[in-house]
């Protein structure tokens, strides 16, 4: 959430960031009941003080007079206070100065691209059918069982997710970052507070128990510190949190409907980074040099884009996506996806740091992806598939599966 004073200081770059962000917000509106609300507090507080003074000299009449005219202030602040928070709540962050401007991933720009894309003397299949024929993957018998977009991963492709995530979770502790498995459920009202908007149509909702399956692993990395004042010394606290994730996938009907690359459950390996406001910049370089040290050990071809204004996520300052080429699908997919929010969650929170100084503020949070088990796994498929059907094993992750170098029939 944006501060009211930083939208009254700024009301023409907030209004111009909703816009290119595809937002309808009135910016008018808030600031009007912004000072609405700011005038009936102060109204309200001194009533209060009128009360206590009254009570102290025993004015039982003028008490009881108070008492009401403070009942009905409350409920007309009340009133107004809902309106306020309602439309603040509607304010996307706003964009940094290289954020790309457009409509949508149309305006998306690629920073650089890294690898070369295997050359096969064959027509390369995509993993949907390696999968089905290798019999590591069946979405067949999962779609009888469970439904559509679920599946079974299957043997030697079960064994690679779990190499992947060892190789993966090794490499991030090294780099300073604490290993958590976080809940898969979250109330609402946290989530919402995440500025992840929650509706039927995106999440798992179970409204009798106030709970949601989560979309990502941030969604409960992220509230982890809420209501809590860091100290500067502690910071930036490192969190990777690996968990199933669920989504209903509702817009998405008729689209990739063939193997797991759009699953309602997958499992996923993200990063969550509380930092200092002056070094958030830098934690989400560092957090997109970890992801392209990953896929540089797996030696998939990938290519670095930062996300036009139109395509960007609504609490994103800065977002930065992986695309990994897929052969089989002779076509760049986003695996990855790196999201510098600055202080827009961690306002709504009240995540904060105590500066030597004494002063307090909001921490900056960064989130972004490790390893999408199911996109990266299909990554491997398609790349290292063989002539003769088989997929070899990336270097790195056959220590980490029994010394075994190829999956095949």
């Amino acid at each position: 959430m944006l501060d009211i004073k930083f939208i009254k200081e700024n009301k023409d770059l907030v209004r111009q960031a909703a816009k290119n962000k595809n937002r309808d917000v009135d910016v008018d509106k808030i600031l009007e009941l912004g000072e609405l609300r700011k005038n009936l507090r102060t109204e309200l507080d001194a009533l209060n003080q009128r009360k206590k003074e009254a009570a102290n000299a025993r004015d039982y009449a003028l008490g009881s007079q108070l008492k009401i005219d403070a009942e009905d202030l409350e409920k007309r602040f009340s009133e107004v206070d809902k309106e306020f928070v309602s439309l603040m709540i509607k304010v996307p962050n706003i964009y940094s100065a290289d954020t790309p401007v457009g409509k949508d991933e149309s305006a998306n720009k690629v920073l650089r691209q890294w690898g070369e894309k295997p050359v096969f003397g064959f027509t390369p299949h995509d993993h949907a059918f390696l999968g089905k024929t290798l019999g590591i993957i069946d979405t067949e018998t999962a779609a009888i069982v469970a439904g559509s977009r679920f599946t079974y991963l299957k043997g030697d492709l079960a064994m690679m997710q779990f190499a992947l995530l060892q190789f993966a979770t090794q490499l991030l502790v090294k780099r300073g970052f604490t290993l958590v498995i976080p809940p898969v459920f979250v109330k609402p009202a946290v989530q919402n507070r995440m500025a992840r908007f929650l509706s039927p149509e995106d999440h798992y909702m179970f409204p009798s128990d106030d709970l949601m399956l989560i979309g990502s692993a941030e969604h409960t990395l992220g509230p982890m510190y809420m209501d809590k004042v860091l100290e500067k010394k502690d910071l930036p606290i490192r969190l990777a949190g690996y968990s199933t994730a669920f989504r209903r996938e509702a817009g998405t009907y008729g689209k990739d409907t063939s193997g797991i690359l759009r699953q309602h459950q997958f499992d996923k390996l993200e990063m969550e980074v509380f930092s200092l406001p002056e070094d958030s910049l830098k934690v989400q370089e560092e957090l997109v040099s970890i992801q392209e040290e990953i896929l540089q050990n797996l030696n998939i071809p990938y290519q670095v884009v930062i996300i036009s204004t139109g395509d960007m996520a609504f609490p994103d300052y800065r977002q930065i996506d992986i695309e990994c080429w897929m052969p089989g699908q002779n076509k760049y997919r986003e695996t990855h996806s790196a999201d510098l929010t600055g202080n827009f969650q961690s306002r709504r929170l009240n995540t904060r740091v105590k500066r030597d100084n004494g002063s307090i503020e909001p921490v900056h949070m960064n989130d972004a992806t490790a390893v999408a088990m199911g996109r990266t796994l299909i990554a491997i498929i398609e790349n290292y598939q063989q002539a003769d059907g088989s997929i070899k094993i990336p270097e790195i992750l056959v220590p980490y599966m029994n010394g075994l170098r190829e999956i095949k029939k």
